[in-house]
């Protein structure tokens, strides 16, 4: 019996991701880690926004990668600039079949599947100051505790 069961629940059951949105979401998830960066899916920000990945990187630099699994998913979205008061370098990640022309061109671009991504566009650094830095290390680090936390909980069987 594990104690952790990061698997428990199904990503799918509360609406908001689509089944290509976590494709993306596992490539993307697998660069970061081979990149050397904490991260956290689905991280409610201050301002009440919820970023689809954030990255916290071992110099301290934040990212944000916002997910788009099509053409119509970008369009729809107009909120997306609001992530750059939360992040250092702000992204945008897909599928194959989503052309990278659409994309904003003062952002990082992303490509990915369930088996990987590849960094295809460099953002642009916009350091976040110091006391905004530290508000959302501070926010990743107690949302990573307290989602370990109840995948714990939620794997312990206790003797009788």
């Amino acid at each position: 019996m594990p104690i952790i069961d990061l698997h428990a629940k199904n990503p799918l059951e509360d609406g908001r991701q689509s089944v290509r949105a976590l494709r993306i979401r596992r490539g993307v998830q697998l660069l970061l880690t081979e990149m050397g960066a904490a991260h956290v899916p689905e991280l409610t920000l201050a301002s009440g926004r919820r970023a689809d990945i954030i990255a916290l990187f071992r110099d301290g630099s934040i990212w944000i990668v916002e997910i788009k699994s099509s053409v119509e998913d970008l369009k729809a979205d107009n909120k997306w600039p609001d992530y750059r008061d939360y992040c250092d370098r702000l992204f945008f990640a897909t599928l194959g079949d989503v052309p990278q022309a659409i994309f904003p061109e003062d952002c990082g671009f992303i490509r990915a599947d369930e088996h990987g991504a590849a960094l295809l566009g460099e953002a642009p650094e916009h350091r976040l100051a110091a006391a905004r830095r530290k508000a959302v290390t501070l926010r990743i680090a107690q949302s990573a505790a307290q989602r370990l936390y109840a995948a714990e909980l939620a794997g312990i069987e206790l003797p009788e």
